[in-house]
């Protein structure tokens, strides 16, 4: 099976969904196999800077006609396993448009090869300057830089869930899938996951058919269970990665010494105060503390209709980073 496949849509010819597919496919910029090439001198081994979902390679490209440097995604010829998803992340990103989602460039589908461009994020992922690991960084991240990431994160699944046309979840909302370009600012990619829910005016939930997926860790519990997923299982997710920025800890170990015990008797906010990155201890003010505390606490909330929309958790996230710098500013 060739990769055009994946441009393929199993419905018959003439129906709706395989014209909207033509047309938001038609959105995007379609390379060819030779620019590629050129981009990556035929795929050198030393262009190689890192690996992404499903077996795909990443490489660091330049495009003639262009400054810009580039993330080129060879999508992997041995399995055609992961082809809905990659599409299903394509099809987006041609129609989404927000200054924190991932830069896609286009794709080439050509001589039976998958090829994704992106704009390169040069300061790699969030995941990376919490944890380290390739490209990993030597100075930690700030305080007031990681609540602006984190607002920048917030406002991108912000416009998901209200700005389209259709309400959008990202379902595998996570610190890996949090890049940073040339001046530390976030971009949200991995959309592969990502379910195309009601219109936007709509606030239904969403049952998948599909097993539950995402990453251990962060996944939301109550789609865990019951497998209906809603814009509040992203809400759920992000709460997560706001500990995980707080504390330089691991989601994985987060879940199992606080989020998985379903009758902790411990608040969430000695956990975090117990938990907190030493860097930045005494570096945070007590109004953003507060305010950041109590906003995590509700995303992480076990039942999806109590938790806040992003657009609170945005607002909140705004006045918590306002209070961080009036009190730097007394200091």
């Amino acid at each position: 099976m060739g990769f055009f496949c994946l441009w393929c849509n199993p419905r018959p010819r003439g129906t709706k969904q395989a014209s909207t597919t033509i047309l938001e496919l038609e959105l995007c910029h379609q390379f060819s196999f030779a620019e590629i090439q050129s981009a990556t001198c035929n795929f050198n081994k030393s262009f190689i800077i890192g690996h992404g979902a499903f077996g795909s390679t990443v490489y660091k490209g330049f495009l003639e006609k262009s400054c810009d440097q580039v993330a080129i995604k060879r999508c992997s010829k041995k399995s055609i396993y992961g082809l809905s998803e990659i599409r299903n992340e394509v099809v987006l990103l041609c129609q989404l448009q927000h200054p924190n989602l991932m830069p896609f460039l286009g794709f080439c589908a050509e001589r039976n090869e998958l090829v994704l461009v992106y704009k390169l994020m040069p300061n790699g992922s969030l995941h990376d300057h919490l944890h380290g690991g390739i490209g990993s960084f030597k100075s930690p991240l700030s305080w007031n830089r990681r609540l602006q990431i984190c607002i920048g994160v917030a406002r991108a699944l912000h416009y998901l869930h209200t700005g389209a046309k259709y309400v959008i979840i990202h379902r595998d909302v996570n610190t890996r899938y949090i890049l940073l370009d040339n001046n530390l600012d976030a971009k949200v990619s991995g959309l592969f996951l990502s379910k195309r829910g009601p219109l936007s005016i709509s606030k239904s939930l969403i049952k998948v058919v599909s097993p539950v997926m995402g990453t251990y860790g962060y996944t939301d519990p109550e789609y865990a269970a019951t497998g209906v997923l809603s814009e509040k299982s992203d809400v759920y997710s992000f709460g997560v990665v706001l500990l995980e920025v707080l504390s330089a800890k691991q989601a994985q170990d987060i879940y199992k010494e606080h989020l998985e015990k379903e009758n902790c008797n411990q608040s969430l906010k000695s956990y975090a105060e117990e938990i907190v990155d030493p860097f930045l201890k005494s570096k945070i003010a007590p109004d953003c503390w507060k305010t950041f505390i109590d906003i995590t606490e509700r995303c992480l909330l076990k039942e999806g209709r109590e938790r806040p929309d992003m657009g609170e958790v945005e607002l909140h996230l705004e006045h918590a980073l306002k209070s961080q710098e009036e009190a730097d500013a007394k200091i």
